[in-house]
């Protein structure tokens, strides 16, 4: 994980407004050819030349996406990123800038907005993304980050929503619950440091856990996997809000039902073990969590054999008919349990991207 490093403490008020965004400016100069200006100007400029430009904003805000007892600077900063990107991703594009506007009270120092800018800088250069601008102002309360995330794709790849057919294939990457349990552990320790400040939490049987919350990552692997594979998705969409919230947009998106299989939702040992510790079903981790950023979509039967015995993707059901719900089938019974949202903490809000 990220490592938080801050010495000496300098007031915001001491450098300014100006001076914060030239701190800004210096530790992001612009690296890709299509940032023609980035920082510094009275608006960005970018080229995409023949592709189509896709444009997502995220935000957080201190007490409702993220906490204190639990959030280090510089991971907030690396999540800020990867969340705003991964929009970009389930679109089937390639993210290539960020705009981020911070919203910080005099409470915060200089040194504590630099760790939240090395986690974002940290993030934009795994990812190869230029930070080209934003905006900063003051807030009365606690902070806000609102990421603009803006990538480019040719108009023939753009996956959208919208695109599924009868038959197809549900397709997710990686593996879910995680993050809504990480979160779990990492506030079942912040009451327990409250009551007692000397307790001294073993986080190294959860570190999975814990990392998938505190610094996901954004699927762009992905992406560049279905490339390689020549497979474009009839649809996708990434899981913020939890796998029943997604197939549901899907369903509502597309006027079609879904049947997903309980026996077939990838679930990591760490999450069915803590599962089990907080007496919670693992899979209902997996349907309602979320935070994963996993990337949800739709393929064609035919394309069946191009993901076959990929150890990053997993056929978890296929949709129905047209007009149709949404359907669980439980492990064994086979019984159909109907899918409904249930999302955990900011997966309670609707996104809009």
């Amino acid at each position: 994980m990220l490592e938080d490093k801050s010495v000496s403490k300098t007031s915001l008020a001491e450098i300014g407004e100006f001076g914060l965004i030239e701190q800004i400016k210096e530790g992001f100069p612009i690296r890709l050819e299509t940032s023609i200006k980035g920082i510094g100007d009275d608006a960005a400029v970018i080229d995409y030349g023949t592709e189509k430009t896709v444009i997502s904003t995220d935000m957080l805000v201190e007490g409702v996406s993220f906490s204190w007892s639990y959030m280090p600077l510089r991971h907030l900063g690396y999540k800020a990123v990867v969340t705003a990107i991964s929009d970009i991703l389930a679109m089937n594009a390639i993210p290539k800038h960020i705009l981020v506007s911070i919203a910080v009270s005099n409470r915060f120092t200089l040194e504590a907005i630099d760790e939240i800018y090395n986690g974002m800088k940290y993030a934009c250069d795994k990812y190869e993304i230029d930070i080209v601008g934003g905006d900063t102002t003051t807030s009365l309360s606690g902070l806000i980050l609102n990421m603009t995330a803006v990538g480019a794709a040719k108009e023939e790849k753009i996956v959208y929503r919208k695109g599924v057919e009868e038959n197809d294939l549900l397709v997710v990457s990686g593996d879910l619950g995680a993050a809504f349990l990480g979160i779990q552990v990492l506030e079942r320790e912040a009451q327990v440091t409250k009551v007692n400040p000397n307790n001294q939490p073993d986080f190294e049987p959860y570190s999975y856990l814990i990392e998938r919350q505190l610094k996901p990552e954004a699927r762009l692997d992905i992406i560049r996997l279905l490339a390689e594979m020549d497979l474009k998705p009839t649809s996708m969409i990434d899981i913020s809000d939890g796998l029943s919230s997604e197939v549901i947009h899907l369903s509502k998106e597309n006027n079609i039902g879904f049947n997903i299989y309980e026996e077939k939702i990838p679930l990591d040992p760490a999450v069915i073990r803590t599962a089990e510790e907080f007496k919670i079903n693992p899979i209902t981790c997996a349907l309602s969590g979320g935070e994963d950023y996993e990337l949800l979509f739709t393929i064609k039967q035919a394309d069946f054999d191009k993901i076959k015995g990929n150890p990053y993707l997993t056929v978890i059901g296929h949709a129905t008919t047209t007009g149709a719900d949404n359907f669980l089938i439980t492990r064994g019974s086979e019984q159909m349990i109907p899918l409904t949202a249930q999302g955990w903490g900011t997966a309670e809000e609707e996104k809009e991207n």
